[in-house]
């Protein structure tokens, strides 16, 4: 067995790993639950690689992530649900279908007008589904994944619900309704009650993300970024210490703020 430019040679050598006569046996004992979290983290990978602009990093995450369908799909086959082609014949039939402005006679003259035809396309899809199911209620949120990260999915619910005119008329009703969340967490703290504390905490993040929605930010990439701020900053405040030959657990609060402001100083400049 040897590399290859060519798709086919990966699902070869997966089909090869997962033979029972010769195979690896770490692969054979695989089910779509066990690599679920993988598949899940090669995309954070590739989204690292990308933040990063590291194309070599992002050559090597794509092809880690790649493998995860070939992986699912030859599972599946042995199975007997679908193949890897049935897989491929699904994803170009739906692109065709969802671009009939480019495979088909219909027009879209910008970006919105394709984007509003494909969104129509989308919900007769989810009400097509739905009727496969039976579901003779679909909901405009059905295919919002659970296993979104939170921030995430509470962004992608409003913009969802918003689609249909359920949805804060503009920024500063937003903001004021992420203050009176606020409010309402340090009430629920005042109380005493913790389940209602945890409540009212969950109610303020999703204002929150509804915020960035309605300001055009992306929820979770904005928290991402604060958490690789304050992680460089942190770092900046542990080699200070390290200067001044103290722990970070000795130096007290007084001394780390200072050498927590020296930092955000630099990064004002």
């Amino acid at each position: 067995m040897q590399p290859s430019r060519d798709i086919s040679r990966l699902i070869d050598i997966m089909a090869a790993l997962r033979n029972p006569d010769g195979g690896c046996p770490w692969d054979l004992e695989q089910d779509f639950s066990s690599i679920r979290h993988y598949t899940i983290e090669e995309a954070y990978e590739v989204s690292d690689a990308i933040e990063r602009e590291d194309f070599g990093d992002l050559r090597e995450e794509l092809g880690d992530l790649l493998l995860q369908p070939i992986y699912h799909a030859q599972m599946a086959s042995e199975a007997g649900h679908f193949d890897i082609g049935d897989v491929i014949y699904g994803i170009t039939e739906k692109l065709i279908r969802r671009h009939p402005h480019v495979f088909g006679d219909v027009v879209a003259d910008d970006s919105e007008q394709a984007k509003g035809r494909w969104e129509a396309i989308k919900a007769q899809e989810r009400a097509a589904k739905a009727a496969r199911k039976g579901d003779t209620t679909p909901s405009l949120l059905d295919d919002v994944p659970n296993v979104l990260p939170a921030l995430a999915r509470a962004e992608k619910l409003t913009k969802r619900a918003a689609k249909v005119g359920f949805d804060w008329p503009d920024f500063a009703a937003v903001q004021a309704k992420v203050v009176e969340e606020l409010a309402e967490v340090a009430e629920a703290k005042a109380s005493g009650n913790a389940s209602a504390v945890h409540e009212e905490i969950g109610d303020l993040l999703f204002a929150v993300a509804n915020l960035a929605r309605k300001a055009g930010v992306d929820a979770e990439g904005a928290l991402r970024d604060a958490n690789f701020k304050f992680t460089r900053r942190f770092h900046h405040v542990e080699a200070r210490c390290r200067e001044d030959g103290i722990t970070p657990a000795d130096a007290g609060l007084d001394r780390l703020d200072g050498y927590w402001n020296e930092i955000r100083a630099a990064d004002k400049l």
